[in-house]
């Protein structure tokens, strides 16, 4: 039988409007890498994994990249023969029923969105502990969450090449000032490794099996280049390549950073679960002090970066979402000059912030604002993730690619997302956490109520 395979980029009236091959694969794969904020888990994630895991921490992330990269393998399938804005909703249409397909969706422009809102959030933290350094107060949360969102929706509406750029180089520099203070950490250690972490020393069950499930959460976004179809250029082989580059990538620093972190921690003799300077310990006893503050600001700029990454995936979901039905058509307006979706972003973008703004103005720390709206938006990337998976045998059997043993990688995958989300539901959190599934089951039953209620299920995938 002969393949029906789509090998051609977009044509024009696939572009949906906006700037088609204006981004080399360097800025593309950027996407992707600000999307995860890789700064942002050594400085605020691993210590959240490490009072779960404790000496089993690189083992926690060294199984999440393991998960990871079964579904990077999944979604770089789809990616070879497909691009468009819509990301995993695109490949979820081509293959899943309509209410199924429409679950992908809202569950992918959720998982953005809260994410966004998680980075602002952190953001906003690790301004002000910069700005209390200085000065000895602190500035409105809310208000600095407010004007970081505002930029990022300019410079997201006025040039996505221009963003891309931007996102690279911050986190390049981020990422270069945690590995040089980790290289130094070492370098003092010597050629022999941490015996309790070797060993696993003390570590539970339980506690790396919660600790895995967190660690997932420092990867969220690897895919998002998938948004950049038809901006990217050749994107039917630089996006697979940026998809699965970014999710080794980030999982190698994640496991380096995870053992050097621990370390560092035994050696000064201080408890990394309940840290609230993980990088300025570090620094310390890599002997270059000054880098603790260097590697809070690169944090900083970095949840700046990954809210702009956030918000430019999220808005091409939902102008996407909008020429299939699933959203207000009016979204699907894209700038004349500047050919990004302006409409788009502003809604994601007040989505965004929004709930940041009044959390804050309620009292909630930064930190604890990340930790509830990055868990949100693990639902959305995890439900999103699992069921282009089980999708993936079926799509390659349709096109005339599947082979022998490609069923394997998919449904690994997918059991990989299942687990994580049987370790997100029991035990049952506490405090905040555990009213998370309701907020996403409820958010979801309104989107899917919408689709219905339009009584266009067979339009929704175009």
């Amino acid at each position: 039988m002969a393949a029906t395979i789509i090998t051609e980029e977009p044509s024009h009236t696939q572009g949906y409007g906006l700037r088609r091959s204006v981004l080399s694969p360097l800025e593309t794969l950027a996407q992707s890498v600000s999307t995860i904020a890789p700064t942002a888990t050594p400085a605020a994630t691993i210590p959240l994994v490490c009072a779960l895991a404790g000496n089993g921490t690189w083992l926690a992330y060294a199984l999440a990249t393991a998960a990871v990269f079964l579904v990077a393998l999944s979604i770089a399938k789809y990616a070879r023969y497909s691009s468009s804005p819509g990301s995993l909703y695109t490949y979820a249409c081509a293959i899943l029923p309509p209410w199924l397909a429409a679950t992908a969706a809202w569950s992918l422009l959720l998982a953005y969105v809260a994410t966004g809102s998680s980075v602002v959030a952190g953001f906003f933290h690790y301004a002000n502990l910069l700005v209390q350094d200085v000065t000895g107060r602190v500035i409105s949360g809310a208000g600095l969450a407010l004007a970081a969102t505002a930029l990022c929706m300019y410079i997201a509406w006025r040039d996505v090449k221009v963003s891309a750029r931007m996102m690279l180089w911050i986190e390049a520099a981020s990422v270069a000032s945690i590995l040089i203070v980790v290289a130094l950490v070492l370098l003092r250690q010597g050629p022999h490794l941490d015996a309790e972490q070797v060993h696993l020393h003390a570590m539970t069950g339980s506690g790396l099996r919660l600790g895995l499930v967190l660690a997932l959460f420092s990867f969220v976004g690897f895919e998002s280049a998938t948004t950049l179809g038809a901006e990217a250029r050749e994107p039917l082989k630089t996006i697979p390549r940026a998809v699965i580059q970014s999710a080794l990538l980030a999982g190698a620093i994640f496991v380096l950073c995870a053992y050097t972190e621990v370390l560092a921690f035994h050696k000064a003799g201080q408890d990394l679960g309940t840290s609230q300077a993980p990088m300025h310990v570090l620094a310390d006893v890599g002997g270059v002090p000054i880098f603790g503050v260097i590697i809070d600001v690169g944090a900083m700029i970095s949840m700046f970066a990954a809210t702009l990454a956030c918000l430019t995936a999220a808005a091409r979901v939902l102008l996407l979402m909008a020429h299939n039905g699933l959203a207000h058509r009016g979204l699907r307006a894209t700038h004349a000059r500047n050919e990004t979706p302006g409409r788009a972003i502003v809604v994601t973008g007040v989505a965004a912030v929004a709930p940041v703004a009044v959390l804050a103005m309620r009292g909630a720390g930064g930190l604890d604002i990340y930790g509830w709206l990055g868990s949100l938006a693990t639902y959305g990337f995890i439900v999103s993730y699992g069921l282009v998976c089980v999708g993936l045998p079926r799509y390659l059997r349709e096109h005339g690619v599947l082979r022998s043993g490609a069923q394997i990688v998919p449904w690994l995958a997918a059991a990989a997302m299942v687990l994580a989300l049987a370790g997100n539901l029991y035990p049952v959190p506490e405090g905040p956490y555990g009213r998370l599934p309701y907020i996403y089951l409820g958010y979801l039953a309104a989107g899917l109520g919408w689709f219905f209620w339009t009584a266009r299920a067979e339009k929704t995938c175009k």
